[in-house]
């Protein structure tokens, strides 16, 4: 027993025998690590009714492993007492591993994870299938610049002639694209402040009105009433006031239309019959009901709003045409007078007016 101590004491006291032990218990650690995020945490996983956070175990546990296991290897190489330039190299090898492995792994989280989230529209509004393939390349380019950076910091390699390359180069390229970065940080902001979606129907105070078909980095497509194509840079849209008309918290809208009846009508029959004429139309929805009121006395004519709602903004020239179509033939039924305007004119003869 006593021969079998010191032969393990003589041993532990070479170099590579403690290196060789180091790197064993951390294939050891590494699979007990493994085992737990895998088993344990796959079982906690298991209970959620979402299948992110079992991907999300599935791509961490390889890189963990890996870590694990070139700490043992680092701690090894250390133990070897190697020569400084040795120790840099073999440290900086190793760090380079572990940051190539932590990239590529970065690179599959962030997409399964932006996936996950644009799958709950109802809890992340701001991510959706519009706006992945944004939120996606930013996220890996950032990703792709942190590992860029880890690496030059590794290798001890100067950063300032690189910024200073980099920042030459950003001031050219800003000079030289302004317009489509314009653009492209427009459609950023649209797409972050989320003014509108595809198919609502929007206004610009620029005069396009249409519904929405496509919304890019670079710009935005309308599809207008006579089946035009308008495609808008987002840095236009960006800067433009924007009415939604399929916003608010429903689709519904409301759609108004005025009438002249002569002086001396019955003022509670034109009610009645504007409110059935307005009822009638096809488009104009009972929940609300349409709405009749007297609005003016005006020169020529008692003058009534007439006010529908209609289910969607695309069905606002039909509602309004079959609100006057049925206004009009109602009125003509009951007998009661639509008026144009009348103007006295008092012809002066020339004697008189020589007089005055």
């Amino acid at each position: 027993m006593d021969d079998l101590t010191q032969f393990s004491q003589a041993a532990w006291q070479m170099p590579w025998i403690r290196a060789l032990a180091i790197v064993l218990a951390a294939v050891v650690l590494a699979k007990a690590v493994d085992f737990v995020i895998c088993r344990v945490l796959g079982r906690l996983t298991s209970l959620t009714t979402s299948d992110l956070d079992d991907q999300l175990i599935e791509l961490l546990h390889r890189p963990i492993f890996a870590s694990v296991l070139l700490i043992g290897l680092h701690t090894a190489v250390s133990t070897l007492e190697p020569s400084e330039t040795v120790l840099n190299v073999s440290s900086a090898l190793i760090k380079t591993l572990a940051i190539l492995f932590w990239t590529g792994a970065g690179f599959k989280l962030v997409s399964t994870t932006l996936s996950g989230l644009s799958r709950l529209a109802d809890r992340v509004a701001w991510l959706d299938t519009q706006t992945l393939p944004l939120f996606d390349n930013m996220a890996k380019i950032l990703v792709f610049g942190l590992a860029t950076y880890g690496l030059l910091l590794t290798w001890d390699l100067d950063l300032a002639p690189w910024l200073a390359s980099a920042g030459i180069a950003g001031i050219a390229i800003g000079f030289a694209a302004k317009d489509s970065l314009a653009n492209l940080f427009g459609g950023f902001f649209v797409i972050m402040d989320a003014p509108y979606k595809l198919g609502d129907i929007i206004n610009l105070d620029s005069g396009e009105r249409g519904e929405v078909v496509k919304i890019g980095l670079r710009s935005t497509r309308l599809l207008t009433r006579d089946d035009v194509e308008i495609t808008l840079p987002n840095a236009h849209i960006a800067n433009s006031k924007i009415v939604n008309e399929s916003g608010g918290p429903y689709e519904k809208t409301r759609v108004v239309i005025e009438v002249g009846v002569a002086y001396g009508s019955d003022i509670q029959q034109i009610r009645e019959v504007l409110q059935r004429a307005a009822e009638s139309v096809e488009h104009v929805v009972s929940d609300p009901a349409p709405r009749v009121r007297f609005s003016l006395m005006g020169d020529s004519a008692l003058i009534f709003r007439i006010q529908g709602w209609i289910d969607a903004p695309a069905y606002r020239s039909a509602a309004v045409d079959g609100m006057n179509t049925a206004v009009y033939n109602a009125l003509g039924e009951a007998g009661i007078e639509i008026p144009f305007p009348q103007r006295v004119v008092t012809m002066v003869p020339p004697a008189q007016a020589a007089e005055s």
